[in-house]
């Protein structure tokens, strides 16, 4: 792996989520979910499919309520600030807390330079060589640099599935969030891709707060500092990673990470 690049923020924010409560529609997906967010520190959140893992990560930037008949209720601080205050602008929002999706998804119609400054361009960013330099230094922490310095006008979509992730946590990057999540990011790569973007997750936690849904309870032990444990739309268990894997408090817990169910 690059040796790691300066932090492109400096931020020293962390998370806490309390009482938060989701619906789609009738659908109570989450149910009261408190929990602390270390700053500049990999959080997992681990659990069978359906129990909420996503849809927590989505609420944290508010990105639950743009499905029609979701709603939201509870706080969510970034720093000392709610995220659901009447006054916050849900761009802004997602602006200081980005978020890298499951299946990469550049934008298919933009060169990888223009994947990486679009979120600068929406912003009013107008100084051509302050984006230029921004743009590199986001390849740079996205350990993406070198293999496409030489081709940066070429489609994102030209990129393998692995090195399209990384663009995609560039593109994150760029805007210079206080926190990255990454919603499974790994699930659909190869082995060496997966390896990655681990190593990506621990080096970016030097810099910024990152919250991982994964469904690889391996993964979650690798790269994970905390880890929280969900089911049936309840946080279960959380704690520091090791002692979760290796003496859980809840039965449901050691039930889940052994294999008995999920």
């Amino acid at each position: 792996m690059q040796t790691r690049t300066p932090a492109l923020i400096d931020h020293t924010t962390g998370i806490q989520a309390q009482d938060v409560h989701a619906w789609f529609d009738r659908l109570h997906a989450l149910r009261g979910i408190s929990m602390t967010v270390p700053e500049r520190k990999v959080t997992a959140v681990i659990g069978p499919s359906g129990c909420g893992k996503s849809t927590f990560l989505r609420c944290i930037n508010r990105m639950h309520e743009l499905v029609p008949e979701a709603r939201v209720s509870g706080r969510v601080l970034l720093g000392q600030e709610n995220v659901y205050d009447e006054a916050a602008d849900p761009v802004l929002v997602r602006r200081r807390i980005g978020m890298v999706f499951q299946k990469a998804n550049p934008f298919p119609t933009m060169s990888i330079y223009n994947n990486v400054a679009a979120g600068l361009t929406l912003a009013g960013e107008r100084d051509r060589r302050k984006v230029e330099q921004i743009v590199e230094q986001s390849l740079r922490a996205a350990a993406l640099w070198d293999e496409v310095k030489d081709r940066l006008h070429k489609p994102g979509t030209s990129l393998s599935g692995g090195q399209q992730q990384r663009l995609c946590i560039a593109r994150a990057l760029a805007v210079s969030p206080e926190v990255l999540l990454m919603d499974e990011p790994a699930s659909a790569l190869d082995p060496a891709s997966t390896l990655r973007i681990e190593e990506l997750a621990r080096e970016l936690a030097n810099d910024i707060t990152i919250v991982i849904v994964t469904h690889n309870m391996q993964q979650a032990a690798r790269v994970s500092d905390f880890t929280g444990f969900f089911l049936d739309g309840e946080l279960i268990e959380y704690g520091p990673t090791n002692d979760l894997f290796t003496k859980p408090r809840d039965r449901r817990t050691e039930d889940y990470i052994t294999g008995r169910f999920g």
